[in-house]
């Protein structure tokens, strides 16, 4: 007897899938790798009878990467990456050990059937399973045909049995459009990834991350998201006007009228017009139109708009909404979730699925009305050629579903039942009034007929007050005229649902892969998801697309991904070369690489608020005399920056004084640093202050970045400085003259250091506060916490080290007068008689 393998892409398709074929007469057992179940069963195959065995794989089989030696950072150029770096394909998940499993199974299998999703990734897993059991699957007569590929939109007996009676060949075009997509996305991200990670380390202050990431879709999807940012922030409300008059008759309630200029932007223009129609008493109607309309029905759900109406109106994201609906698949609830289709096809059992709903409480009503009543044609919609539009395949309860399984399942089957519904009907009246030389008007619905909407009632008409009967030539008393004052308002951030529309309107991605996208920027922090599901780009991503635009705007724009998208369609329907596409491809992305590289020291930048709420560029110089600073292209204000040191962010802390972003100016490991904020910086807040001081030398009373928080005591070796803790030196701490170039060490490997409130008795400075690791405290009887002056406290004598900063400046001229100031009356701490006596036992 011959054997069938029959492969599925999970555990419970494979399952469900044996059940309908061998009408629950099969065995099962557990596979070698504990993952996957092997279920048997006898019955025809190709006229003859056969051993079936029915098992799955878990997604992909097979993962593309480079080999070994390409993946060290260090000693591999990213250039390199586009041509000269050798891929190989690795299992996806070696736990698995799915090629020997699948090995196992299939040696001795006379024929194949691929029961994987169907769709282009479930085609190259097609082939990513044929490579691994052809070799040891029985060799045939040679002209006979082995190898099968059934294809389903839904798990129901009659898809099941149709697809394994009408069996096909996997399409090897479609699989080679993944492989380029694979090899694509693998040498262009990797390339940008590994240079910008490493580009960035120790350059952006909070910026800063493990991995920055870019991806050809990845990042025009972040580029959306940054873009709309941009317009919110230069966005400048406009002030306009708006006439508003209120009509009554008889005894009626008033009628609030709108006016046909809409608004004027001037106001002495509208209060003209106010001055005009307040001479007049009454307001004649000019005309009552009456006119019946229809709100048309949906047309049938794809992909894309099931992930547009999951984000904004179930608060789901849009990768959780695809495990839930793949979930709903593979257990028979609805059918296949990956379709660009939104029209049903000719033979599609409209009639059939429908009925499956007459028992459910929440619908049923509606339900049995269509089928009493016959069912409406469903809008024509466009025929992408892949799957039927996703449609409910049985009835289910929130019991058998869960909470937000059942929330997808109830909007998909309301949508179902509304495609197939009648439009719905209202009557929509409008009066036109004359106030004199003004024209007036308002309107109001009447509902005739609910239609789909009583199925789906969130978009139904809206109880309204009727309104009055009245015919041209009546008159109204005038209540109310007045001028009303309002402003333009800003767009608000992109929601999921709008940026799912963009990407789709622009080409970016599939409808498998839209979701990935976005997860993958909320992942990488370059966008937050706020209420209302709204993506807020982070100052990282900020960052990033600003500098992208700079450089290289195809990097971030859609239009370059869109293109190459086509280019991988035409792949999948064979009329484009896999081979010669690719390296078009990679030729591009390689020259965009390197134009990236040379020009990123002048593009990428940190960022900071300025006043008019835009970010600045930085202008960092490393040749020539012209000074480092700010610009903000929105106002052309520029902002001068301390010279021959690194600028970071800081923490995305602002100044309390002007709510500038704070940034850190450090001159390296073995140097100083210290925050500022670029307009006190140039325009000293108060009087005991000069140009070019930073945070460190500021007089602020109760900022937590001043010297009056910061500042310990007077500087051991020059008459003017005062020694300030740098907060962020940990675990390596330290504090700074900031007037020479004197550094203290201390408490190395301390867990916190802070300046405390209390002073020293003997010489009037701060004291610190020192909290250590249990593990590493160096503190007597293994102590963790010691508060003490650094200058006088036996405690903190071995901890103490004095050095002097590695500057390659003074800090300029700007920076030298004026006396520093310390905490209070601790600000101009005594200076011991003999300084360098009093701290020779403390300092090495």
């Amino acid at each position: 007897m011959k054997t069938v393998l029959m492969v599925a892409e999970k555990p419970s398709l494979a399952q469900s899938i044996a059940k309908i074929l061998s009408k629950g007469n099969c065995t099962s057992r557990k596979g070698l790798n504990g993952a996957c179940s092997v279920h048997e069963y006898t019955g025809s195959f190709q006229g003859q009878n056969v051993r079936f065995k029915m098992t799955s794989v878990c997604g992909h089989v097979m993962s593309l990467d480079f080999i070994g030696k390409y993946n060290n950072w260090d000693k591999v150029d990213p250039a390199e990456l586009f041509s000269n770096a050798l891929t190989e394909k690795k299992e996806a998940n070696p736990k698995l050990n799915m090629v020997k499993f699948l090995q196992v199974e299939a040696r001795g299998c006379d024929y194949v059937v691929l029961w994987l999703d169907c769709d282009k990734e479930g085609e190259n897993i097609c082939f990513e399973v044929l490579d691994a059991i052809e070799p040891v699957m029985s060799k045939g007569s040679g002209r006979e045909r082995s190898v099968y590929r059934a294809k389903f939109s839904s798990i129901t007996d009659t898809d099941i049995w149709n697809a394994m009676n009408g069996l096909g060949e996997p399409n090897r075009n479609e699989a080679l459009s993944v492989d380029a997509r694979q090899e694509l996305d693998l040498r262009i991200g990797c390339a940008f990834t590994r240079f910008q990670t490493k580009y960035f380390q120790g350059k952006y202050g909070n910026l800063d991350s493990s991995l920055i990431s870019f991806g050809p879709c990845q990042t025009p999807t972040l580029g959306f998201c940054v873009e709309r940012h941009d317009k919110i922030q230069s966005f400048k409300p406009e002030t306009y006007w708006v006439l508003q008059a209120k009509v009554f008759k008889g005894k009626d309630s008033p009628l609030t009228l709108d006016w046909n200029r809409v608004r004027v932007f001037d106001r002495e223009v509208g209060q003209m017009f106010v001055n005009l129609t307040k001479t007049f008493w009454e307001a004649q109607v000019e005309s009552v139109s009456k006119k019946e309309k229809a709100k048309q029905r949906p047309q049938a759900l794809n992909t894309v708009e099931m992930l547009r109406v999951a984000s904004s109106a179930l608060g789901m994201g849009p990768q959780h909404t695809m495990q839930i609906a793949e979930r709903l698949y593979t257990q028979g609830y609805i059918s296949y979730p990956r379709t660009e289709t939104t029209h049903y096809p000719e033979n599609f059992d409209l009639k059939g699925t429908l009925e499956q709903q007459t028992n459910n409480p929440f619908w049923a009503e509606e339900v049995k009305a269509l089928l009493s009543t016959g069912l409406n044609r469903p809008r024509k919609g466009a025929d992408a050629g892949d799957h039927p539009p996703i449609t409910p395949m049985r009835a289910a309860s929130e019991r058998e579903l869960g909470s937000d399984g059942w929330r997808l399942y109830d909007y998909i089957t309301r949508h179902f039942i509304a495609t197939v519904s009648q439009d719905c009907k209202y009557l929509q009246t409008t009066i036109d009034f004359n106030l004199g030389t003004e024209a007036f008007s308002c309107s109001g619905k009447t509902l005739i007929s609910p239609g789909y909407t009583a199925v789906m009632p969130w978009q139904g008409i809206p109880l309204e007050e009727a309104m009055p009967a009245c015919e041209r030539g009546d008159t109204f008393t005038v209540d109310e005229i007045k001028l009303l004052e309002k402003q333009t308002s800003p767009p608000d951030y992109l929601t999921e649902a709008e940026l799912i529309t963009l990407m789709e309107k622009h080409g970016i991605g599939t409808d498998a892969s839209i979701p990935v996208h976005i997860n993958n920027i909320c992942q990488r922090n370059y966008v937050t998801v706020e209420n209302g599901r709204k993506l807020k780009p982070t100052n990282l991503g900020i960052v990033l697309v600003h500098g992208y635009y700079k450089t290289d705007a195809e990097l971030v724009l859609p239009t370059i991904r869109s293109a190459v998208e086509k280019q991988l369609t035409l792949i999948s329907l064979g009329k484009a070369n896999y081979q010669q596409v690719l390296q078009h491809t990679l030729d591009i992305f390689k020259r965009k690489f390197h134009y990236f590289v040379d020009s990123i020291p002048s593009e990428f930048t940190a960022a900071t608020g300025a006043q008019c709420h835009n970010f600045l560029q930085g202008i960092f110089c490393k040749k020539g005399n012209i000074p480092s600073r700010l610009h903000c292209s929105h106002c052309d204000e520029t902002y001068s920056l301390p010279q021959n040191g690194a600028i970071k962010l800081y923490k995305e802390l602002r100044c309390p004084l002007d709510d500038f972003e704070l940034v850190l100016w450090t001159s390296g490991a073995r140097g100083k640093s210290y925050p500022l904020c670029p307009y006190c910086f140039s325009n000293p807040p108060f009087r005991d202050m000069k140009k070019g001081m930073g945070c460190n030398e500021c007089t602020h009373p109760s900022c937590q970045h001043s010297l009056n928080s910061l500042g310990i005591g007077q500087c051991v070796e020059c008459d003017s400085g005062v020694l300030v803790l740098d907060p962020i030196s940990g675990p390596k701490w330290r504090m700074a003259c900031n007037k020479c170039n004197v550094v203290v060490h201390f408490f190395e490997h301390a867990h916190r250091v802070q300046v405390a409130q209390e002073s020293c008795d003997a010489c009037d400075a701060s004291l610190v506060a020192v909290d250590f690791n249990k593990t590493r405290t160096p503190l007597p009887a293994g102590e963790t916490q010691h508060t003490g002056c650094v200058f006088c406290d036996l405690v903190f004598q071995d901890l103490v080290e004095l050095k002097h900063a590695t500057m390659r400046h003074r800090g300029g001229g700007a920076r030298r007068g004026g006396r520093g100031r310390g905490r209070g009356r601790r600000g101009n701490p005594k200076k011991p008689k003999d300084k360098m006596a009093a701290l020779a036992a403390y300092f090495v």
